[in-house]
């Protein structure tokens, strides 16, 4: 089990990379030290295996019996209940995708049940809604307060606005449905009827997904891009990510809202990765598509958008609401 730790370990380093080196410095020992653990001479103990694949984002399924092949070890990603939560959780993940961005050949794959989280991270209104909406879905303990009463500490704002900035040149692969829009949408339509968004607000919320799936439709026609985005009418999306990588993949599942579990166990991304392709094959890749197609797909979710807007409009108009 140790030989299969130390292998993947070796594996996921870069090529010239000293093994030695690497795990005397993940455990903090010596070189001959390590050089004992890595030729078998000494025993990893409990602690050091899962200090070793933390540190170098390894999965613990390495160290299962042969027998166990259908059980996979994953990672859960932590609770959010607070800002503070949030803010932790928005900083973790710029170290992660930090990680990400120094690599060559890195592309994340991600299968938009919703509006990936990265579109949504711009600072902006939208990304304070998003946020509100979050910690109120997270956290029974929320009070009941408007959205614009409700004050979000300016440095979850920066910390997300950051995370967003970091996934800038990153090749993404986003398999879309015309329904990716439409959490969002319905959000806004629940605040707004609960009495908890201005019709300003909700109108000023619309006009800012227009704006982003304007920004989209713009980043497809750009040859030099990093965004591909595949249409595919009959996939049920969940929000699955993964990232690969020359080295390694890592899968990631969600469980709620921002929270996933994450695995980089080889078969277990490998199929992944190959369920993915697969869909990708039975997709139409709206970057080469042709304008009629690229338009009538954006249209629909435009359309949506310029209806909820309407309704927003019509109810503060005749007194409604």
């Amino acid at each position: 089990m140790q030989a299969r730790l130390i292998h993947l370990i070796t594996s996921s380093l870069p090529t010239g990379s000293s093994i030695n080196d690497a795990i005397a410095t993940a455990l903090d020992i010596s070189y001959d030290a390590a050089h004992r653990r890595t030729s078998g001479k000494s025993k990893l103990s409990l602690e050091e295996s899962v200090q070793l694949a933390s540190y170098f984002n390894c999965s613990l399924d390495v160290l299962k019996e042969d027998g166990l092949n259908n059980i996979v070890a994953m990672r859960k990603t932590q609770q959010i209940k607070t800002p503070a939560d949030l803010e932790d959780y928005f900083n973790t993940s710029s170290i992660s995708v930090a990680s990400l961005t120094s690599l060559k050949d890195v592309t994340l794959y991600y299968s938009a049940k919703d509006i990936p989280i990265f579109h949504t991270l711009a600072g902006n209104l939208l990304t304070r809604f998003k946020i509100y909406v979050w910690l109120r879905l997270l956290s029974s303990s929320e009070k009941r307060i408007s959205f614009e009463a409700y004050k979000i500490p300016l440095s979850v704002i920066e910390a997300a606005k950051k995370l967003g900035n970091l996934y800038t040149g990153i090749p993404k692969t986003e398999i879309w449905d015309t329904t990716t829009f439409n959490s969002t949408l319905k959000q806004i339509l629940f605040y707004y009827q609960a009495g908890m968004l201005t019709p300003e607000t909700a109108s000023s919320l619309c006009k800012h997904l227009s704006d982003l799936l304007q920004n989209i439709a713009t980043d497809v026609n750009d040859k030099n891009g990093d965004l591909s985005i595949y249409h595919n009418e009959l996939l049920l999306m969940n929000n699955t990510v993964l990232i690969d990588t020359p080295h390694k993949k890592a899968f990631y599942v969600p469980f709620t809202f921002l929270s996933y579990f994450e695995t980089s166990d080889v078969q277990t991304c490998d199929q992944a990765h190959a369920y993915i392709t697969e869909q990708l094959q039975q997709s139409k890749f709206l970057n080469t598509a042709g304008e009629r197609e690229q338009h009538i797909f954006f249209k629909k979710i435009q359309d949506k958008i310029d209806a909820l807007a309407q309704l927003i409009s019509a109810s503060d108009t005749l007194g409604f609401e």
